[in-house]
């Protein structure tokens, strides 16, 4: 032991002091004192020597205890700066008195949506009315420590020594025990069940994923030796026909115009259309010359604008499908006006066609430029990746029929026309057309490796419109669809995977026990604590699924907690769409443009710069004239722009954190914890804090 002290000794150097950096706002410790020969050599050490080396490590300590200090106290002030900057948000929010209803469209049934507001409102006023008759109750010594009531106090105490409130409030108990908990528990445990058979969907899904990643599974297209005589290279070069549907879209139509001119793709076997709706002027001129300098270029490009604009999407595509060239295609892929295809996505989708006749779909995965632009497109990224990675992935190797996206997919056209083509019938045209072909026999193919680039919405206005029509129109579908369904010459296997697993458990099932089971039932067990929710239905199991539903999104892990309370947030939303379009009411049939913010990768950037100069032309006096007064509108737009308050998640989050204060009284901890954070987060959304800040 003495020689390997020795030989440490040998290799040691002198301590070195503390070295202090200055960094703003932090300190931090560079270096620490190093150990020396005397700290080992015990017996040569004297005793002032020690001493010395004492004091100097005391100082050393002091410092870094300094120093942890000074850090513990930046942390204090950014978190209090934040409480602050948050504190005047909210202050401005509600001086401004905007509201959702402020911005209210044409389409949708204001009559409904009050009621659902009224609704609510009714729950909130009723549970702080019970708040306060239990808090009254509690210090006149009525406590209930668990769910299970001690009834023997209110049947053996005489009657003559309770005074009217003790008489008033065992007549409450008797009567929620009698009458309100047995359906409400009825309701609690249905939902329950929902939930159960949905969670256990949601991990077949997951160990559905984990075999294909395990087995390496992947589509493979065949390889093809005949090569092309115009691009003299060897593959399968059909003509393909490419769809860009737009409407009033001047923050990004020169990217989606640009990336999709520059797919790799024979330039006599593609066609490129611009299907524009905008009712815009301005926007229309700053499309048709875009076009028109791509055609000057040689690129095979056509400007379609409709005059009579029905159907919305639909009918944008429907009227484009009528012309009389499309005959001489056989593909068509779709891009909406956000989405920038890498120059080979031709030549990784369309192989998958060859020798597969009945292959009538082939779908690319989407990425997403914005994904980390704030939390709600962060959120946003975890849903959608979850979404791609797992379900159309799943559905699409084991299944081969999965829901069409509306955009980075190639469909052949005998597909398109054997499904009896495009519908304006509801506001999910892409799914309805995907029902459709595949109850006529055609499957489908995911490529999760091809990307094609896109936008996320960055303000909670966008996103919640998004998500009503996107949970509005499957509704609306299912009600048109089923008597197809019912009798299609298809498999019974694949019946119940369409009526119970794509509609009913996915799209109906899903927002209903997510609303009422977390937003309703579990508040309203806080006042009728004689019907329960396990805690394991309250915290473990929807903490299970949030992990594996942000297992395809790793670097999101860190919001995973605020990704569970976020899905429960946005339950409100996707419940009164699902009511909407399973009842046929007026805001079902609402589409509304989501706006861009016109972000580019880099690679567009870089294709758009050296196409700039082929673009100038003598004549580009109107363009500055055109370019000046879209700056102009684009102004005015932003001088529009704000945040709004949301009052059905506002009254929501006072309902939630009324019912965290119930559980106070009955102690139930996980309970408290679940239905405080979940009340904050409604509060943070119903007050527009958590996407694009508008100063």
């Amino acid at each position: 032991m003495g020689s390997s002290f020795a030989w440490w000794a040998k290799g040691s150097h002198k301590g070195t002091p503390v070295v202090v950096k200055m960094e703003n706002p932090n300190w931090s410790v560079e270096e620490l004192q190093a150990p020396s020969e005397d700290d080992f050599l015990v017996g040569n050490n004297p005793t002032g020597t020690r001493e010395k080396e004492r004091g100097k490590n005391a100082k050393q300590l002091t410092w870094v205890l300094l120093l942890k200090a000074h850090r513990a106290a930046g942390c204090l002030t950014s978190i209090a700066s934040t409480l602050v900057s948050l504190g005047s948000a909210i202050r401005r929010r509600v001086a401004s008195g905007r509201t959702d209803a402020d911005n209210s469209s044409a389409n949708e049934n204001r009559t409904v949506k009050i009621r659902f507001y009224y609704c609510i409102k009714v729950f909130l006023w009723l549970s702080l009315l019970l708040l306060g008759f239990e808090i009254a109750a509690y210090f006149k010594g009525w406590h209930f420590g668990a769910p299970k009531l001690q009834l023997q106090y209110i049947f053996t105490a005489p009657f003559g020594i309770r005074d009217f409130f003790d008489s008033l409030y065992s007549r409450w108990v008797l009567f929620r025990v009698e009458y309100l908990a047995p359906p409400l528990q009825f309701i609690a445990n249905v939902c329950i069940i929902l939930f159960l058979i949905q969670s256990l969907d949601r991990l077949i899904l997951c160990l559905g994923c984990f075999w294909i990643r395990f087995k390496k599974i992947k589509p493979i297209p065949k390889q093809v030796t005949v090569e092309d005589p115009e691009s003299g290279e060897n593959g399968f070069f059909p003509m393909v026909l490419v769809q860009i549907p737009m409407c009033n879209e001047k923050e990004v139509y020169q990217q989606s115009i640009a990336a999709v001119c520059n797919l790799d793709w024979p330039k006599l076997k593609i066609m490129i259309q611009v299907l524009d709706d905008s009712d815009d002027p301005t926007t229309q001129l700053l499309i048709k010359d875009e076009v028109h300098k791509w055609q000057q270029q040689g690129v095979h490009i056509v400007y379609r604008h409709r005059v009579i604009r029905d159907g919305y999407k639909a009918g944008n595509l429907k009227s484009a499908m009528s012309c009389s060239y499309v005959k001489d295609y056989e593909f068509v892929a779709i891009f909406d006006a956000d989405f920038q295809p890498n120059p080979d996505f031709l030549k990784r989708t369309v192989p998958h066609f060859k020798d597969n006749e009945d292959v009538g779909l082939v779908q690319a995965r989407w990425s997403f430029i914005n994904k980390d632009e704030n939390l709600l497109t962060r959120l946003q990224n975890i849903n959608l990746s979850f979404h791609f990675e797992v379900e159309q992935q799943v559905n699409g190797v084991f299944i081969n029929f999965f829901g069409f996206n509306g955009t980075a997919g190639v469909w052949r056209i005998k597909a398109l026309e054997d499904s009896g083509g495009w519908l304006e019938r509801t506001t999910v045209e892409d799914m309805d057309i995907a029902v459709r072909a595949h109850l006529c026999g055609w499957k489908f193919v995911f490529l999760n490796d091809v990307e094609c680039q896109c936008e996320l919405p960055e303000s909670y206005e966008a996103y919640r419109k998004q998500q009503h029509r996107w949970h509005s129109g499957p509704m609306q579908l299912f009600r048109l669809c089923l008597p197809d369904i019912i009798r299609a010459k298809i498999s019974v296997g694949k019946k119940f995977n369409m009526i119970f697993l794509f509609f009913l458990l996915r799209k109906l099932i899903l927002p209903f026990y997510s609303f009422t089971l977390f937003c309703i039932i579990l508040p309203m067990t806080m006042f009728v604590p004689e019907a329960e929710l396990p805690a394991w239905v309250v915290c473990y199991i929807p903490a299970t699924m949030s992990f594996l539903n942000i297992l395809p999104a790793p670097k999101s892990f860190p919001f995973i907690v605020p990704y569970l309370l976020f899905e429960n947030t946005m339950s409100v939303t996707k419940f009164n769409a699902m009511i909407s379009g399973l009842f046929q009411l007026g805001s079902a049939y609402e589409w509304v443009v989501m706006k861009k913010s016109g972000r580019s990768s880099e690679g567009d950037l870089v294709s758009l710069v050296e196409k700039q100069p082929k673009h100038q032309r003598g004549g580009s006096e109107p363009n500055l004239d055109e370019l000046k007064i879209e700056l102009e509108q684009e102004q005015k737009a932003k001088k529009k722009k704000h945040n709004r308050m949301y009052m059905k998640e506002l009254a929501l989050a006072f309902l939630l954190l009324t019912a965290s204060a119930r559980s106070l009284l009955s102690a139930q901890g996980i309970h408290f914890y679940f239905l405080l954070f979940q009340g904050i987060s409604f509060l943070l959304v119903g007050l527009d804090l958590i996407g694009e800040q508008v100063l």
